[in-house]
Parts: structure tokens; C-alpha cells; sequence
């Protein structure tokens, strides 16, 4: 039987307590209408809306500030901000005051308004991030959150990525890449909360 290895957090101190939601801000990644079909399509797609509204309504309910991330790679592409394909799923569509910061790198703090977003909100240091997909645009922005001193948890249910080829020309399937980005995610640059449920009913939460 293989034993974990002690994580990069362990080792350097950090801990892996969860954030309370009240005093959290939600940062929603990339939940495109792209990713439900099509070229972008990712497995799993819907029960990661279905999470992720529930964790938005958890968010709403306990009056936090919450954040709509979006990627636009331009007229004609899958990500495409002017076509039904770029907009935001309306399971987790945007109300009044929910901003939403556009960008065009996996890291949503990267060239955007996100940090002075945050700033301006007086947001602190731990936000709770969920979207598409789990192996680029949320593992490099809970990366870029951690670099600029958030404490980022990324909820897992509420997430979702699709199959890629290795490079041996295998097929890495969708659920082995989910996992091994989450975990390698939570080795070091934030917690991981396997569902919206064990965030909201945490302790102090």
C-alpha cells in the first residue's frame, strides 16, 4: 500500500484548516456555457453547475462578496464573450454588484482588475474558488491567489476538467487528471474542500 507523502503545506507550516464562508469571498472560474458541449466539453460539466449554484446560493445567503471570472479568447473561438458559447452558464449567472472580470490567461489575476477588484471590496485573505477547468484556469488562479498572499480553497465538486492526451499517446482520462491536479493544488498553494456541504457546514463556517 502507497503512503502519501507529506505535503508541501505540512512541511512548510502551512495548514489546512478550512475558511469560515462568512468571511470569505467566492471567485467563480471560467463557468462558460463552452465547457456544456462541444469542442470544450468537460466531463462531469453539470454536477459542477449544480455544485457550484449551490455553493453560489451559500455565498448569497451569507453576504459575501462574490467575483465572476470569464475567459475570452476573441471573436469566432469557444471562449468567445459575444456569443452564447462565452457566456456564464445561468445556473451561476451573475446579479447587480457581482462583477465580472474578464481575462485572457489561466491565472484570472494575470492582466486583469481581479487584485484591485478584491482590494477595493477590502476582501481578506481567503477565498473559496470553484470553475472550469481544474487543471489550468483554477489550479494557476488558486496559484496566482497564493503568490499574492490569499489563503485560496478550492471546492472539488465544483469543478471539472476533460480527457488529454499523455505523452506517450495514451489518454489521461478526465477523473485521473481531476484528481491529480487537486491534489497536486493542495500540496501547496491551497485547501481542498471535497464538496460545497463540508465547506458550509464546517465548523465556525
Amino acid at each position: 500500500m502507497t503512503t502519501a507523502s507529506t505535503s508541501l503545506r505540512t512541511v512548510t507550516g502551512l495548514d489546512d484548516e478550512l475558511p469560515r464562508l462568512a468571511d470569505s469571498t467566492l471567485v467563480l472560474i471560467d463557468f462558460q456555457n463552452t465547457y456544456r458541449s462541444g469542442v470544450m466539453a468537460l466531463d462531469g460539466a453539470e454536477p459542477a453547475l449544480d455544485a457550484a449554484a449551490r455553493l453560489l446560493a451559500a455565498a448569497r445567503a451569507a453576504g459575501i462578496f462574490v467575483v465572476h471570472v470569464v475567459h475570452d479568447g476573441g471573436e469566432g473561438s469557444p471562449y468567445d464573450l459575444g456569443a452564447d458559447s462565452g457566456a456564464i452558464s445561468p445556473q451561476v449567472a451573475p446579479v447587480d454588484g457581482e462583477p465580472v472580470v474578464v481575462k485572457r490567461f489561466p491565472d484570472a489575476f494575470h492582466e486583469t482588475e481581479l487584485a484591485e477588484v478584491l482590494r477595493e471590496r477590502g476582501a481578506g485573505t481567503d477565498l473559496v474558488l470553484a470553475g472550469f477547468m481544474t487543471h489550468m484556469c483554477v489550479t494557476f488562479t488558486a496559484q496566482g491567489a497564493f503568490k499574492r498572499g490569499y489563503r485560496p480553497t478550492v471546492v472539488a465538486e465544483a469543478t471539472a476538467t476533460r480527457p488529454l492526451a499523455a505523452p506517450d499517446g495514451t489518454v489521461v482520462p478526465a477523473d485521473v487528471l481531476q484528481t491529480s491536479a487537486l491534489a497536486a493544488l493542495g500540496d501547496l498553494f491551497g485547501v481542498v474542500v471535497p464538496t460545497v456541504d463540508a465547506l458550509v457546514q464546517s465548523p465556525g463556517a
